[in-house]
């Protein structure tokens, strides 16, 4: 690393180290800057919003912790040969295996993407990479837990969230088989290419690395990264809750065909981390019906604004639109099953 990296990365430490701080001191002030004179001359409508977005950061921030060191464990000692070891070598076999996995590793979408590009790249099927890169990031405990906290008053959320994303993930697997089964080679980069560096950093290091150090700075590095997405889906369901009239919330959210569409759109744009967003799905559940809700917390971890820019920067361009367009139809048409059928 020269000397212009060095000073970027220092530069970057140092204002996540600040901006922790100015939130935590922010935190444990918040009595004294609710009384101070010019909080209390602020509008009531950017009070509100602030209410809302720091009870959002405040909810899911324990979720984000915990997922970030447990995705760092799994990223720095769990050898992806290792979890293809266990994979059935049979098409149809492996889509139930791929979903159980995605069941076990804490790994949201915020890191699922690179994570299939290598399981893929050392040999798994497209596929079974797909079962894996819509199921994890929804169906893994971490999920679960912060799911179940935001909505442990309807616990149908939670149920029909997990149990839609273990059916649809088996199911959009096994459609990008069919249209792709003679097109298995969808990714960009050649094995030379995603490998070379590390081969080069070996060769050219005698040291062992600290696999502790290791852990600790790509569990900062995904804090930050997710952090950053989770505070600014916060920030807009704040805004989006405290001025857009509430007469077009209702009349968006009574109609079902709408209200799974818009939440759908919504989910897309916001891009949180599936590890917070039950949070702020949850503030708009006195808007929204319930099956739209699930929309969004299906919908959201299995294609993002963000996921699509990394998926454009690792798979071709044709299965990407395919790849979008079978999750869109397949995660509406059964949200609109389940509400008419189920719930």
């Amino acid at each position: 690393m020269n000397l212009k990296e060095s000073v970027s990365s220092l530069a970057k430490d140092l204002l996540g180290v600040m901006l922790l701080l100015v939130f935590l001191l922010l935190f444990f002030n918040t009595e004294k800057i609710k009384g101070s004179v010019t909080f209390s001359n602020l509008p009531d409508s950017l009070v509100n919003v602030n209410t809302i977005f720091i009870s959002i950061i405040i909810e899911a921030f324990p979720f984000i912790l915990l997922g970030v060191f447990v995705s760092a464990l799994i990223q720095i000692y769990v050898s992806e040969d290792t979890i293809q070891r266990y994979l059935p070598k049979n098409a149809v076999a492996a889509l139930f295996p791929a979903a159980i996995l995605g069941a076990i590793f804490p790994i949201c979408e915020c890191a699922i993407v690179p994570v299939v590009r290598r399981l893929i790249k050392k040999g798994m099927p497209l596929h079974v990479g797909v079962v894996f890169l819509v199921g994890a990031p929804i169906l893994n405990p971490v999920v679960f837990a912060s799911t179940f906290y935001a909505f442990r008053s309807n616990p149908t959320v939670l149920y029909s969230r997990m149990g839609l994303a273990f059916v649809l993930s088996i199911l959009i697997g096994a459609i990008i088989y069919m249209i792709f089964r003679k097109q298995k080679d969808q990714l960009k980069w050649s094995k030379e290419e995603l490998i070379g560096s590390q081969v080069t950093q070996v060769i050219t290091s005698n040291k062992k690395p600290n696999r502790v150090k290791q852990t600790m700075y790509h569990a900062a590095d995904e804090f930050f990264m997710m952090g950053k997405y989770l505070i600014a889906g916060a920030f807009i369901a704040a805004m989006f809750q405290t001025f857009l009239d509430r007469s077009i919330l209702q009349a968006l959210g009574s109609n079902e065909y709408s209200a799974t569409f818009v939440m759908m759109a919504f989910a897309y744009v916001l891009s949180l981390c599936s590890e917070a967003d039950a949070f702020v799905a949850a503030s708009f559940a006195n808007n929204f019906t319930t099956s739209s809700i699930i929309a969004f917390l299906v919908y959201g971890p299995m294609l993002d604004l963000k996921n699509t820019v990394m998926l454009l920067a690792f798979f071709k361009t044709k299965f990407v639109l395919v790849f979008m367009g079978t999750v869109t139809i397949v995660v509406f048409t059964s949200v609109l099953l389940l509400h008419f059928f189920v719930l």
